[in-house]
Order: structure tokens, then C-alpha cells, then sequence
């Protein structure tokens, strides 16, 4: 789910390939899997540089990216390089950062410190968030997608001017680069710019920002929907005041809601999800609700035997349907490993949160990779929230 990756599936569907996706968290092993055959086409905006060329054959420019410092609101403003002096700036390994910080510091003779982290850069991100540490560089795109997750980042102070970036594909495989360049060529006009502006302009889902309740409706009622949702809370053995808070979470009661990664209806369901619960109009509220119960029984079922406690289970469900079983699945292996309770959702939501963190999510344990684990945490305390506030103002 994502820019490279509604890109990638085009591409294999005009190629008529399968695609295989390799998650790979540091620049230099993706070098290594091109060149050793373990894959055959690094998806990252890699921009052009020297050294790159000896890796690998570039394709065609797939767009411009340029690099900025990011920080805290809160931190002093930045109006010149000289206002880092005796600072930290933290980078991912492996990127073209630091040389560029480098040349910072040699050309303006500027004493800031550059750190690098194994932490991709949106981990990085995170921890200006939580200020622990105060400044570290990204592409812009990602800074502005973050910056609509976040509030309170400063990224207005450029560290590089706009730069062409593209994909690398190995030196003997000249079919491959001919077919990518071609694909690009027909697409850098439409999909491209259009995929690009779904992910990196326009806003993200506000869902996240907001966990004030309310009463879409006057009265000792949720929403419209209200009866719908009783029929299928009753499905579930569930209040239906918690599940109206889901609803609310996901949707704001909008039938017509789509998220910016496509999950569609008052449920937001994804596609696929769409397709395997037998939901066809996920803009029909009666579909959407009844195909989002049964996944939400499926995930019950999934989860019966090793959290049978229903309160706790119903935790465990919520960040399922947020994040996806396998990630949370994940964080009950952590937890299993450090000697945590399995059964309690505190003591497994703090490996989930940790599954950003390279020591865990490289764990052999793990099988669905790098997670914003914490932003299911949040996600299940947000819906919480509601729930409570909804069991003060309507009657069961």
C-alpha cells in the first residue's frame, strides 16, 4: 500500500509479470539483492550520483525530489546554516544525506554534528515528535507526508535544491531497463503525477488528528445509522456503542468517505477486503457495516484461542483491523519472547509500538516487517475514548 507500490503493480500488469515486493529497511542490502539476483528492480527514489552508477543502471527520471532539514515548531527558526552550529542532525545510513550535509559544513566551515541511524527516515521523524532528538533530513515528499500526520513540524529549511530521481535495475538486464524507461515514458504524464499527488499532496486522513465523539444527529442517538449498527454489534456480542466509535473512527458516519490509501464506506475497507467480505457498493451503508462485521468476527475468530478474555480480545481486534493481523500477530510473538503477558493488550501494544525499531522488526520472529506500530496503539485508545465517552451520553 503505497506510491512504489500502485506504481510497481501497474508496471508488472503491462509487463503481464508477478510482482514480488522485498521490504528492505537499509540502502546498501538493496544494492546487494540487485546484484546478487535476490531482486531485480530497487523501487526507491534514488537520486542520480556517481557512485549509484557503478550499483546498478538508472531508469528514466520518475520525477524531482529535494531534501530538507526537519524539526520541531517549537525549535528555534532556522535562517541560516550557521544557526546548527553545535547541533545534532541524525540521518538514515546509506542515503545521500550526509554527503550533503558534508558539503554543508566544508563549503560554510559550519561545527554541527551528523549522527547516522539505521532508523529509516520516518522513525527519524517520530523522534523530533517526541523530541528526542532535534533535527534530521529527509526528502521532501516524505516530510510533507508526515507534516500531515504530525503537527508541529518545521520543513521549510531546504538542504538541497530539486534533483532528478529514478529506479536501478542491473547492468545485464537491458530488456528490463527498456521496459521500465518505456512504462514511464507512457505514464510519467497521468499515473505518475497523479499517484504522486495522492500520497504526497494532498492531506491524509484527519482521522488520525481528532478524538473528540460526537452525535452526527440530536437526541439520545449516534448517527443515522444507529439501527444498523445494534444488528450488527448483536453479530458480534458487542456493545454497539463501540462499535458506532469504530465507525466513527473510520468514517465520521460518511458513506461516501475514501481514504487516501482507497479504504472506501463508513467502514473503510480496503479492496481486497472489499472483495473477500463480500461487499460490492462500499458507498451502501447496509454492505459496508455488514461485510466490516464480518471481518471483525473473522478477526475475533483469529484471535479466540489466544486471547480469550473478551475485553481484552476486542483490543487486539481494533488494532488488527487498523494496522492488519499479521503485524499484530507480530507483537504477540514479541511479547511471547520477552516473557511479556500474551493475554494482556498493555504488554503486547508495547512491542507493537516497537515494531518501528529496527531491533525488533529485523527479529527473525517477525514476519510482516517495519510497522508504525504505535499509530495502532493509538488508534485503539482513540476508539476507547469514544466508547466511554459514548456510554456517558447515549443509553445501551
Amino acid at each position: 500500500m503505497g506510491y512504489e507500490y500502485e506504481m510497481l503493480r501497474d508496471l508488472s500488469e503491462e509487463l503481464e509479470l508477478g510482482l514480488e515486493i522485498k521490504v528492505l529497511t537499509e540502502i546498501d542490502e538493496a544494492f546487494d539483492q540487485l546484484n546478487s539476483g535476490g531482486v531485480d528492480l530497487i523501487a526507491m527514489n534514488l537520486e542520480f550520483d556517481s557512485l549509484r552508477f557503478e550499483k546498478g543502471n538508472f531508469s528514466s527520471p520518475l520525477g524531482t525530489i529535494n531534501t530538507v532539514l526537519v524539526g520541531s515548531t517549537n525549535s528555534p527558526r532556522i535562517q541560516s546554516w550557521e544557526d546548527l552550529e553545535g547541533d545534532t542532525i541524525y540521518v538514515r545510513q546509506g542515503t545521500i544525506y550526509k554527503s550533503q550535509l558534508c558539503k554543508i559544513k566544508d563549503s560554510l566551515n559550519v561545527n554541527f554534528t551528523i549522527e547516522e541511524s539505521r532508523l529509516h527516515e520516518e522513525s527519524l521523524i517520530e523522534k523530533v515528535v517526541s523530541k528526542e532528538i532535534r533535527w534530521t533530513v529527509a526528502d521532501q515528499n516524505i516530510a510533507r507526508a508526515n507534516a500531515t500526520y504530525f503537527d508541529g513540524l518545521n520543513i521549510a529549511w531546504k538542504v538541497s535544491e530539486s534533483k532528478e530521481v529514478a529506479w536501478l535495475v542491473r547492468k545485464n538486464s537491458p530488456q528490463l531497463l527498456e521496459a521500465v524507461n518505456t512504462w514511464i515514458e507512457e505514464n510519467e504524464k497521468k499515473l505518475i503525477p497523479i499517484l504522486y499527488s495522492k500520497y504526497f499532496l494532498n492531506s491524509k486522513n484527519s482521522y488520525y488528528r481528532s478524538t473528540s465523539p460526537f452525535s452526527s444527529v440530536v437526541g439520545n442517538r449516534i448517527s443515522v445509522f444507529d439501527d444498523f449498527i445494534k444488528e450488527g454489534a448483536r453479530e458480534l456480542g458487542w456493545d454497539w456503542r463501540l462499535l458506532a466509535s469504530l465507525v466513527y473512527k473510520e468514517s465520521r458516519f460518511d458513506t461516501a468517505a475514501t481514504s487516501y490509501a482507497g479504504a472506501q464506506g463508513l467502514l473503510q475497507l480496503m479492496p481486497v477486503t472489499l472483495e473477500r467480505f463480500g461487499v460490492e457498493n462500499p458507498n451502501d451503508p447496509i454492505e459496508s457495516l455488514s461485510g466490516g462485521v464480518r471481518y471483525l468476527r473473522y478477526l475475533d475468530k483469529f484471535w479466540l484461542e489466544r486471547v480469550p478474555e473478551v475485553n481484552e480480545r476486542i483490543k487486539f481486534i481494533l488494532a488488527s483491523y487498523n494496522i492488519g493481523h499479521g503485524h499484530v500477530e507480530d507483537a504477540w510473538r514479541l511479547a511471547l519472547k520477552y516473557g511479556a503477558n500474551t493475554q494482556t493488550w498493555e504488554e503486547v501494544a508495547e512491542y507493537l509500538a516497537l515494531k518501528s525499531d529496527p531491533e525488533y522488526y529485523l527479529d527473525p520472529l517477525v514476519r510482516s516487517g517495519f510497522a508504525k506500530g504505535h499509530l495502532a496503539v493509538n488508534y485503539v485508545r482513540d476508539i476507547l475514548s469514544v466508547f466511554e465517552s459514548y456510554k456517558a451520553l447515549v443509553e445501551p
